[in-house]
């Protein structure tokens, strides 16, 4: 499976307080969520991104309390997946069980410039900057955790092997 976007670049340190403010935390709709994504790290974010679109950030992104309201509202607002140097612990696997794919590439995540237009095949993990010419690696997800991310999350996915379990 292959992801194309437009790219939004963010900084180090991204918590999940300026992913998804706590005075939105009053709800898990994605789609509400979503209307939130980024609003205080970029207040117009969420004006300006498509859906497909991909989130570019450094070093620890989605630092903070441990919520999963953060992958959500990236996911419920469009953007197909996120790109950083490094993530919090918490924040990638809290990432994986709602089905938000997620890349770490140290080389990416400093090359890659706004508004890029970037390719991720996630079965190899290979970053393509179709704007500059360039690809780079990441480590491609294990086939278990890439069933996880299409079924779009832990939840589905266990929900999807357990129906089909009933159905023999």
């Amino acid at each position: 499976m292959k992801l194309k976007g437009r790219a939004y670049k963010f900084g180090n340190d991204i918590n999940t307080d300026e992913i998804i403010p706590a005075r939105h935390l009053t709800s898990t709709d994605p789609e509400f969520l979503g209307r939130h994504c980024m609003e205080d790290a970029d207040p117009g974010f969420v004006k300006k991104v498509k859906k497909g679109d991909i989130i570019v950030g450094g070093r620890n992104f989605g630092c903070g309390s441990s919520r999963e309201h953060a992958p959500i509202s990236i996911k419920g607002c469009g953007v197909s997946c996120v790109i950083a140097e490094s993530f919090a612990r918490i924040f990638y696997r809290n990432s994986i069980n709602v089905g938000l794919p997620i890349f770490e590439s140290k080389e990416a995540s400093s090359e890659i410039k706004e508004a890029d237009e970037i390719e991720i095949d996630m079965k190899t993990g290979i970053i393509k900057n179709l704007t500059r010419q360039k690809e780079y690696k990441s480590q491609a997800f294990p086939n278990f955790m890439q069933k996880i991310i299409e079924a779009g999350g832990l939840m589905k996915h266990i929900k999807y092997r357990s129906d089909r379990k009933c159905t023999r």
